[in-house]
């Protein structure tokens, strides 16, 4: 049992690190919660800079050891009156809407999300995680980046030294707490694969080649020849974007099928992966080599939709490591507790899913393990999980990707295991439902009802029910 701990840090006030609050402060046991955010406020990758981010990305880039992110600083008035915000570069951009409905993406203790358009743009996301944030704001240290976590040893029991930088007046603070939470996200550190010839490529055409993490609006891509690589839900809707302005059609390259209804769009021609950037030549100028053996020619623009690595710096004292390839966390049960060292958790390593009640039915875990309502299985059976899930998903990137209800399924696990905690001071309610089986199969038809939403034009922005988008299901 881990019921002695008292002080805990959550590493980002995102829509993890809020949930995880959330359920720290209901539980009525610790003395300390800590939440630690470097940007000035909460949402986490919500938040939306219009500005045009310089790029700062290796091409290739194929490791996920990089160093802390340097923030971009903000003077929103005389520097003498106000002071600086630090800014933080995230994948949202302009015009971006969520791709799950907003009854299903809400948390279970706040609906306000379904004011929103069925498909909520990123506003209107931010401006929900703000108000939900509402109870725990006066927990969490804005402007404080984590550069450092190192495992202590206290007469056998594992502690943590955390320490903090105050971004605006560089401060340092170290302070031992008794469990740590990382909730900072996995959208820091792009993945941009080394295909053959990339890197000369790239020297050749310096400013081509780009990763969506900086991509804002499609106002640079005007009338050029485009390559999007990937398909997954931004790539999709980045091409889209970017198709209304570029040249026609835009080359789509992709390792698996898209959705149906996004095969036959007029306005893009699909090709499968890349094979080799060509060297510049008169022959070949701007040109791509595809497994197909197809060449295309004066490309002018190619934006990697490839994701990115997991990647936690402020970890790297660690051993043995929790990052190795940056594909997955290394020595973890459930998507959640450190094998190792279970007073070190996870929220939100999971991907493809359904996020905020995920989070919620996460934190409500770790919540009362910590403090000692329930407890993990032994040592050999948390490392036999993780080596059943090798088995069945592989070390690689797909080890945190749940599909196929796969993510529903998870997170009725975890309500169930919550639901089991012995009896305390906490507030059980806290404890998020499971998903039903009419969500079981919203969730199936999500791409048809999206296709349904983005079919109406701007009319969509009214319609906030599928009663109104006039669709029945279940």
């Amino acid at each position: 049992m881990l019921g002695d701990i008292r002080n805990v840090a959550v590493i980002g006030a995102g829509p993890a690190g809020i949930a995880t609050a959330k359920q720290l402060l209901a539980e009525n046991h610790f003395e300390t919660i800590d939440v630690f955010e470097q940007q000035a406020s909460t949402g986490g990758v919500w938040n939306y800079n219009s500005f045009a981010p310089s790029q700062d990305l290796s091409i290739p880039q194929t490791s996920p050891h990089q160093p802390l992110e340097e923030p971009i600083w903000e003077c929103p008035g005389p520097a003498e009156q106000v002071q600086p915000i630090p800014l933080f570069v995230t994948p949202m951009y302009d015009r971006l809407e969520s791709n799950i409905p907003n009854f299903l993406m809400k948390h279970s203790d706040d609906s306000s999300l379904e004011d929103q358009p069925l498909f909520a743009g990123h506003e209107g996301v931010l401006e929900y995680l703000n108000r939900y944030a509402e109870g725990v704001r006066h927990l969490v240290k804005f402007k404080s980046q984590v550069y450092d976590v190192r495992l202590e040893n206290d007469n056998g029991k594992d502690q943590w030294l955390v320490c903090t930088r105050d971004l605006v007046s560089s401060r340092v603070t170290e302070k031992i707490y008794d469990a740590v939470v990382v909730a900072s996200g996995h959208h820091y550190v792009p993945t941009v694969p080394d295909i053959p010839g990339i890197q000369k490529w790239n020297e050749a055409y310096p400013g081509t080649i780009t990763h969506s993490k900086y991509y804002r609006t499609p106002d640079a891509f005007k009338d050029k020849t485009v390559l999007v690589v990937g398909n997954s839900a931004s790539g999709i809707d980045i091409a889209t974007q970017i198709s209304t302005v570029s040249a026609l059609p835009l080359l789509n390259s992709k390792r698996s099928e898209a959705p149906e209804y996004q095969r036959t769009a007029p306005w893009k021609r699909e090709m499968p992966e890349i094979a080799e950037f060509l060297p510049p030549s008169a022959s070949f100028p701007r040109a791509v080599r595809f497994t197909n053996n197809e060449i295309e020619c004066s490309i002018e623009a190619i934006v990697f939709c490839t994701g990115y690595y997991y990647s936690f710096p402020f970890l790297s004292s660690l051993c043995p490591p929790v990052i190795v390839t940056g594909e997955r966390v290394e020595s973890i049960y459930n998507h959640l507790f450190s094998i190792p060292h279970p007073t070190l958790a996870f929220i939100g390593l999971p991907y493809k899913i359904v996020p905020f009640r995920t989070y919620e039915g996460q934190a409500a875990v770790v919540t009362r393990v910590w403090s000692g309502r329930l407890s993990l299985p032994p040592d050999r059976e948390m490392r036999a999980w993780e080596a059943q899930r090798i088995q069945e998903k592989g070390a690689g990137k797909k080890f945190h990707e749940l599909t196929n209800l796969e993510d529903f399924r998870y997170h009725n696990e975890m309500v169930d295991w919550a639901l089991k905690a012995r009896p305390g001071k906490g507030d059980e309610s806290t404890v998020p439902p499971r998903w039903s089986k009419k969500d079981e199969v919203v969730r199936k038809n999500i791409p048809a009802i999206k296709r349904a939403f983005a079919e109406m034009g701007q009319e969509r922005f009214a319609v906030g029910s599928l009663e109104e988008l006039g669709m029945k299901l279940g």
